[in-house]
C-alpha cells in the first residue's frame, strides 16, 4: 500500500504564520504537523511509499523537510509531488490532488491511504488500515462529543456492521457526535471511481465529499481513532493543539 499526504493548500486563515511556511511543517509540541501525522503511522505494516502532494510554492521546502527526516531515522521512502498551483486561485483541490497523484505516479494497483498533513491524532493507528481491507474505502471517525460542535464538521451515521448509511457535511441537524477525519483508505479495486468523480464535474475540494459521493455505491466502512485528534484550522487552535501535544511529545 501506499500512503499520500495531503498537503498542497495554502492556509490563508493561519496568515502570517502560512505566507512564506506550508501549514504541515509549522510545529506542534516540538515538531511539525506532518511528523506527528507519519509517526503515528510508521506502525502500519507493508508501506511501499509515501507521497506528499504539495503546490509549487512549498515543495522544495518539502523536499528538504523529507531528507531532515529520514536523516533522523525514518524508515520510509518518499515522493514529493508538485500539483503545480501557485495560489489559493488555482489549487487543484483536495480531491483533485489525490486524482492527480494518481494518475502521474501510476499508482492505481496498490491500495491508498490518504491522510491530510495538518490532521492531528496523538496514538499510533495501525489497526485502521488492517481494518480498512474489509471494505472499498473505510473513513476514519472521531466523537466530537457534543451535537453542536459537530456543525463545524460533518455527521456519520452508521449500521451494525459499521457501515456509512449517512453522511452530511457541516449538517444543520446533526443525530450523532461521531465526525468522519482527514483519514482515508481506498482499496485499489474502487481507485478508478476517483476518475469518475472528477469527469462528473463533481467539486474538487473537501476531500470529505468523495466519501458522500461513494457511500451510496459502494460499502465506505468505519473505524473510531483512539486518543485525541485536532483539525487545525486557526491560530486559536494551532495554540490550543500545542498545548494538548506536549503530553505526547
Amino acid at each position: 500500500m501506499n500512503i499520500l499526504i495531503l498537503a498542497a493548500g495554502y492556509a490563508t486563515r493561519l496568515y502570517p504564520l502560512t505566507e512564506n511556511k506550508a501549514k504541515p511543517l509549522l510545529e506542534v509540541a516540538g515538531k511539525p504537523m506532518i511528523e506527528w501525522v507519519l509517526d503515528n503511522l510508521a506502525p502500519i505494516p507493508d508501506i511501499d511509499r509515501v507521497y506528499v502532494v504539495t503546490n509549487s510554492k512549498f515543495a522544495k521546502a518539502f523536499e528538504e523537510w523529507a531528507v531532515g527526516y529520514k536523516s533522523r531515522g525514518a524508515k520510509m521512502e518518499f515522493t514529493i509531488v508538485n500539483d503545480g498551483s501557485t495560489s489559493d486561485t488555482d489549487k487543484l483541490g483536495a480531491i483533485g490532488d489525490i486524482h492527480h497523484v494518481l494518475k502521474t505516479q501510476d499508482i492505481l494497483h496498490q491500495d491508498l491511504l490518504v491522510v491530510a498533513g495538518d490532521n492531528l491524532f496523538s496514538q499510533p493507528v495501525p489497526g485502521f488500515a488492517e481494518a480498512a481491507k474489509k471494505h472499498p474505502a473505510t473513513l476514519a471517525l472521531y466523537d466530537v462529543g457534543n451535537l453542536e460542535e459537530i456543525r463545524k464538521y460533518n455527521n456519520v451515521s452508521v449500521n451494525a456492521e459499521s457501515v456509512i448509511t449517512h453522511f452530511e457535511e457541516k449538517p444543520a441537524h446533526p443525530t450523532t457526535t461521531k465526525t468522519g477525519i482527514a483519514l482515508y483508505y481506498y482499496r485499489k479495486d474502487v481507485l478508478p471511481l476517483i476518475d469518475t468523480y472528477i469527469a462528473e464535474g463533481n467539486n474538487p475540494d473537501q476531500p470529505g465529499r468523495l466519501v458522500q459521493w461513494l457511500y451510496p455505491q459502494v460499502n465506505v466502512g468505519t473505524w473510531d481513532v483512539p486518543g485525541t485528534w485536532f483539525d487545525i484550522g486557526s491560530k486559536e487552535t494551532l495554540v490550543e493543539a500545542n498545548e494538548v501535544f506536549k503530553k505526547f511529545a
